[in-house]
């Protein structure tokens, strides 16, 4: 069985969709003159600069400040991919898998500005007057009524079936219950049980509730992680030059055995660095997008380099972070791998101090992962329903909330009771994030021109490069609204 899946998530995760998400990332990189490099002072200034403003950076209709979606956004990437994932690639791929999470991180800056940017400007209101959007309204509107494809349901299809698919396949409660069942030692199912009790109470109050609680809890969690594993950091800060060897050297060469280790060849270290890099920061899989386009404010690319400093926060630092430590510890060579790798790590670092401070990060993460994540279902819900009776939409909504925390306690419940290795169930997460996130950055490639349009504009009204155009349109409602106007005239 394993095999297969090795098999399966290999050809998925193979050379073909790595080459394109190279190749998106590449070409949004050169045709925006750089930008996610030569402006990041500027993205820093207008994210990081404004965690701690209370005003809002911009006027406009939406459920989410732009805080409470960044922090709902990385909250939902942030999470245990980062613990756990990252110390997949490194047990399978090698030391060299991290180099190729940065390559893939800096170019994702970019392909997360696009997509973001582009589930702003075509997303829709509801008859509530509350904005969504994400991959499935881009599809619609940039390539059904703007490019008149009359099959734009087919990507969307597609896209949507393979989000749902993490649905009943989720990463989340299972690497939850295992580490608390190892750390704790109550049992991998009670675990899952108190899990979901304070996920439900997470997720109870909808999409303010969420933003609400990411915006309080998601900055503390991630400083707290990253001051932990900075202490080990510095605490070895002789073997750093020797960890930035091993990642170079490993990235091009493969890695050999070594320990437990059972050694990699450069393509097994390409696919892990890139795959997990993916399901870790989300860029280009089109999911994030979902709940930025919820966000309160007045330009779509102002949310844009939102998800650019997402990607940096969760790839460059807290990735980095996890690869670091567990490398200059030398538990990478152990032979464990997912959070018991990482809580291996810590425990080593710290002691066994350290390994409780991980099981509740990633106890946290994966809170706001999942209650990010719901916020994905229930956007591509929404609009799967968007033509459905308003009493019918309202009650299928209301049972998918409640329904939401089963499958991922169901998955604990046969992993316990049968004995699933943890690198298995990463290959059932590969599998589920490649086909979405194929469809994706091929749409976000087609709609690329006005991508380019919305950053040429962003660039004149907030940078000073260019001419602004007072006629230019920064929502595609607007627009609809304008040529509905015409028609009448």
């Amino acid at each position: 069985m394993e095999a297969l899946l090795e098999n399966v998530s290999a050809f998925l995760w193979g050379l073909p969709l790595i080459l394109t998400i190279v190749f998106v990332g590449i070409f949004f990189t050169f045709r925006s003159k750089f930008f996610q490099f030569l402006y990041l002072p500027h993205i820093l200034k207008e994210t990081f600069g404004n965690l701690f403003n209370k005003k809002e950076a911009g006027a406009g209709k939406g459920i989410l400040s732009s805080f409470e979606a960044v922090s709902t956004a990385i909250g939902g990437s942030v999470g245990v991919a980062n613990i756990g994932g990252v110390a997949t690639a490194i047990a399978v791929g090698g030391p060299g898998a991290v180099f190729w999470m940065w390559l893939c991180a800096l170019v994702g800056m970019i392909i997360k500005t696009a997509e973001v940017t582009l589930s702003v400007y075509y997303r829709n209101t509801d008859e509530n007057g509350d904005p969504y959007g994400g991959p499935t309204y881009y599809m619609e509107k940039g390539l059904g009524e703007e490019r008149n494809f009359k099959y734009w349901m087919i990507p969307a299809f597609i896209f949507g079936m393979g989000i749902f698919s993490t649905f009943f396949i989720t990463m989340q409660n299972y690497t939850i219950s295992e580490a608390i069942s190892s750390t704790f030692d109550i049992g991998m199912i009670p675990a899952s049980i108190l899990f979901i009790i304070f996920l439900y109470f997470i997720i109870y109050g909808g999409i303010k509730h969420i933003g609400k609680v990411a915006s309080k809890l998601v900055p503390f969690m991630v400083m707290f992680y990253i001051l932990c594993g900075i202490y080990i950091i510095i605490s070895n800060v002789g073997e750093i030059g020797d960890v930035f060897s091993l990642i170079f050297t490993s990235a091009f060469g493969g890695t050999a055995a070594v320990g437990g280790f059972t050694g990699a060849a450069v393509a097994q270290v390409i696919q892990m660095g890139v795959a997990r890099s993916v399901y870790s920061n989300e860029a280009g899989w089109g999911t994030s997008a979902m709940v930025h386009s919820t966000a309160k404010v007045n330009h779509p690319v102002k949310q844009g380099i939102w998800g650019a400093f997402e990607v940096f926060v969760d790839t460059i630092i807290v990735c980095t972070i996890t690869s670091f430590t567990i490398i200059i510890t030398g538990a990478w060579a152990s032979g464990l791998s997912g959070a018991d790798l990482t809580l291996s790590a810590f425990e080593i670092g710290i002691g066994e101090a350290g390994r409780i401070i991980i099981t509740l990060s990633i106890f946290l993460f994966g809170l706001t992962t999942l209650s990010g994540w719901f916020l994905y279902y229930e956007i591509l819900l929404r609009h799967l329903l968007k033509n459905r009776e308003h009493k019918l939409k309202n009650g299928l909504l209301a049972f998918f909330k409640w329904f939401y925390p089963i499958p991922g306690m169901l998955m604990v419940v046969y992993a316990a009771s049968f004995g699933i290795p943890g690198q298995t169930v990463w290959y059932f997460a590969d599998i589920t994030s490649a086909i979405p996130t194929f469809i994706n950055v091929v749409v976000i490639l087609i709609l690329s021109k006005k991508f380019f349009e919305l950053l040429n504009d962003y660039k004149a009204r907030y940078l000073g490069v260019g001419q602004v155009d007072p006629d230019f349109v920064l929502f595609y409602e607007d627009k609809e609204k304008q040529e509905a106007k015409k028609k009448w005239m």
